[in-house]
């Protein structure tokens, strides 16, 4: 699933494309994606301009001059891609698209159809069921050791398992919570409650930094992640432990071999010589 980073380069691909557009041409190809999409989906866009694009977590934010916002959510498989020329024929799973008035198209394609889309009141997005219990961005500056070891405070579950929980941090996922309790030398099994303190004070900055790196680096491309150009993004030949079982690990004078169990379903990666 694309997590944070993802899902942010997609959304500062697409400002370019989309911010002061107006959108002349819906295409809505079928009635429902994860969930139904919402009555009158396509008559509803058209004519309205895409004011800006944020995301929060793993959301985009399309606010329309209406007073209305499109969230979307791009599930499993979902993927935008921006076609400037005349598009091609549309696929199978090329579900919709939103055509500009400047002649860019944005084809949403979601093979899995585990993604949805959603018109909400833009005054009412703080109380909508998927983003309310949301927590802090973890690149904002609402988030930092203090208000991390807050969150954890008495958690008997594993520090793994906490941060997945999307009230905890907004936008984690299973790579970069890997990566990020790599470097920061924290064991996946260790339980949440005792990172209050000295350990948040590690682990805060290194989820922060992580994240950084892989939106510079245009988002990691597992196999069916492409950024919005339709180019695969290449973070992964930066991972340090993610997918790296039997390596050595590459922390300085550490003699450990990287290793992988299952954790909620998932697979957890890491050095139990350097984590503790």
């Amino acid at each position: 699933m694309p997590e944070l980073p993802e899902v942010e380069t997609i959304c500062r691909g697409l400002r370019p494309k989309l911010e002061g557009q107006r959108l002349v041409r819906v295409i809505q190809r079928r009635q429902d994606l994860r969930f139904p999409l919402p009555e009158d989906f396509a008559a509803r866009l058209e004519g309205r301009t895409v004011e800006r694009i944020e995301r929060r977590a793993k959301y985009m934010l399309f606010h329309l001059d209406d007073g209305w916002t499109l969230m979307g959510h791009l599930g499993m498989s979902g993927r935008m891609t921006v076609i400037d020329e005349t598009p091609p024929p549309a696929g199978r799973h090329d579900h919709i698209e939103l055509c500009t008035e400047g002649g860019a198209t944005v084809r949403y394609n979601d093979a899995r159809r585990f993604g949805f889309m959603d018109l909400i009141e833009t005054g009412a997005l703080a109380v909508h069921p998927m983003l309310r219990k949301l927590g802090p961005e973890p690149l904002s500056n609402a988030f930092n050791a203090l208000t991390l070891g807050e969150a954890l405070e008495g958690r008997r579950t594993p520090i793994k398992a906490a941060l997945l929980d999307q009230k905890v941090v907004a936008g984690l996922g299973n790579i970069y919570v890997c990566e990020a309790l790599f470097r920061a030398a924290i064991s996946p099994r260790r339980s949440a409650h005792t990172i209050p303190g000295r350990r948040a004070e590690r682990l805060a900055p290194e989820i922060r930094n992580v994240l950084e790196a892989a939106i510079a680096a245009g988002g990691s491309s597992l196999r069916d992640y492409v950024q919005v150009d339709g180019e695969l993004g290449y973070f992964q030949h930066n991972w340090l432990v993610y997918g790296q079982e039997g390596e050595p690990c590459t922390f300085e004078s550490c003699d450990g071999k990287i290793g992988r169990f299952m954790q909620s379903g998932r697979s957890t990666y890491y050095c139990g010589t350097h984590q503790r």
